[in-house]
């Protein structure tokens, strides 16, 4: 007989929980009682992890932090090696998530943004942190690229670029209920790319011509 999977701990059932619902609900309108339900735990365990809502949010988003890279960034880096085929992976990747529910539900990190970042500023940093560390490895990818990539192209700005256009398109297609606006935003994307690309195999044209005229 196969042994049953072990099962999750209260912390862990709490996160999952509150998670869920900050994202099918929203923060302000999830109440406590629901998650102590959806986590099927009693008050006391919960308020002996969380001492707050608050807090909670804050645990949370740092598990969203925790689980950036496995969840998100691995299966990316698992279907292609290379890494300007891996942002186009990544943006594919929210559009194959999101698309089922017809971009219903949004990002969650995006969301938790709009909803709470003015009227909790303790939890803005959590926020910037996810977004940070999301823009973190598509900045990595686009160093990897090397010189297939113009070489005074500014890495960082176009990784937060990426994102913008990710978030941004999964936020207008959560308005029309339809892929269209995220799927011209990546075209416009990979169209910017490509003429990256050109640029780069130009300067690289350019600079083997100089080596060779001076006889290097």
């Amino acid at each position: 007989m196969t042994p049953a999977a072990p099962q999750p701990d209260t912390k862990t059932r709490i996160l999952d929980a509150a998670a869920r619902l900050f994202h099918e609900q929203g923060f302000n309108a999830t109440g406590v009682s629901t998650i102590l339900r959806e986590a099927n735990i009693n008050p006391g365990s919960l308020y002996n992890l969380f001492p707050s809502k608050d807090a909670l949010l804050g645990a949370v988003l740092e598990r969203y932090t925790e689980l950036l890279y496995p969840v998100v960034m691995k299966p990316v880096e698992d279907k292609t090696a290379d890494p300007i085929d891996r942002v186009f992976a990544l943006l594919q990747q929210y559009r194959d998530w999101f698309s089922p529910l017809e971009f219903r539900l949004g990002c969650p990190i995006g969301n938790l943004a709009l909803e709470v970042a003015d009227s909790h500023p303790e939890i803005r940093p959590l926020i910037q942190r996810n977004f940070d560390g999301w823009s973190a490895f598509v900045e990595k990818w686009l160093i990897e690229a090397g010189d297939r990539l113009p070489k005074q192209l500014d890495r960082k700005q176009l990784a937060a670029t990426v994102l913008t256009v990710m978030e941004g398109g999964l936020m207008q297609a959560r308005s029309s209920r339809s892929a269209a606006a995220y799927d011209a935003s990546v075209a416009q994307l990979r169209t910017y790319f490509d003429l990256l690309l050109s640029q780069a195999q130009s300067e690289r044209g350019s600079g083997e011509r100089a080596s060779r005229s001076s006889g290097g």
